[in-house]
């Protein structure tokens, strides 16, 4: 829903799905509003509790023209790729991973060695690559915490993720050009979005509950903004936003599955690899997810 007397230009409830068993509050893709910038997906789960270590088991399966973005802000887990990769990642590391013309990974937290009693909970983002770069050659990279850019100061922390933000720079390597940001707010915190540096922008809140143009945002709510637009987030209680968004995307894409493409044909085509066994295989797995009907 749009109001054309703020700042706001669409809010997003998230809705819950169940993906076999791990129960996630889906943001993106909405019907009223498919991406924030090239952002195209969003997903928050948990905190889920970890029994005898799992909790969070995915097997292998695909993707195509896109790139994966896994952000932690508790618990631990492994992420194993057709690469070859092998990499545990914890709260506030940085997974890029880019499917380009076709990878496949697993996601497991049994291989994390997580403590007893850890919480997992998160965020799984999708990027739609550029059309000139859906078919690239698909990479992966990780980036620890200590890497990343951090901001403090009048109740506020800021960790920028990717792109710049604030004036300050990710090192993770991108394509698209997407701006993503951790933001922690104390209670009466003020969060000056950074509208004038985006195309689009938005924030989602994944704790605590903020004031954005008045209106009351709980966990799982979205607000886009208006390009341009003054937008200021107000923290009523400790909250935590993510700040996302970026450069608009270079036409409309397609989403099947983990598949994101410009052409259906091309979905069409990675629904027959997957079927008919012709992705890359991650090495030492022996499970895949098989193809939705």
């Amino acid at each position: 829903m749009a109001d054309n007397t703020t700042a706001l230009e669409t809010v997003i409830t998230a809705r819950d799905r169940d993906l076999g068993g791990l129960m996630v509050r889906r943001v993106l893709p909405f019907r009223e509003r498919r991406t924030v910038g090239p952002f195209i997906f969003l997903d928050q789960f948990g905190p889920l509790a970890l029994l005898d270590g799992r909790s969070l088991e995915i097997a292998p399966h695909p993707h195509i023209g896109l790139a994966t973005v896994t952000y932690l802000f508790s618990g631990k887990m492994m992420h194993r790729d057709s690469l070859g990769s092998t990499q545990i990642i914890q709260p506030g590391d940085v997974n890029w991973m880019t499917a380009g013309r076709g990878i496949v990974h697993a996601e497991r937290t049994s291989q994390a060695a997580n403590p007893p009693g850890a919480l997992l909970s998160g965020v799984q983002t999708w990027v739609a690559l550029p059309q000139a770069y859906e078919e690239t050659d698909p990479a992966f990279a990780h980036h620890g915490v200590a890497e990343l850019p951090e901001l403090t100061g009048d109740g506020l922390q800021v960790k920028v993720i990717l792109g710049k933000v604030f004036g300050r720079r990710s090192p993770v390597a991108t394509l698209g050009e997407p701006a993503y940001a951790d933001c922690q707010l104390q209670t009466g915190a003020r969060l000056e979005v950074p509208t004038t540096e985006m195309e689009e922008c938005a924030v989602c809140v994944v704790s605590g509950s903020v004031l954005i143009e008045g209106q009351a945002f709980t966990p799982g709510m979205l607000a886009a903004f208006k390009p341009g637009a003054q937008g200021t987030v107000t923290a009523t209680e400790p909250a935590r936003v993510m700040l996302l968004g970026g450069t608009r995307l270079d036409g409309p894409r397609h989403i099947w599955w983990n598949f994101v493409s410009s052409s259906k044909d091309r979905i069409e085509a990675a629904k027959d690899d997957w079927r008919n066994g012709k992705f890359a295989a991650v090495p030492g797995e022996t499970e895949f997810i098989p193809l939705p009907n």
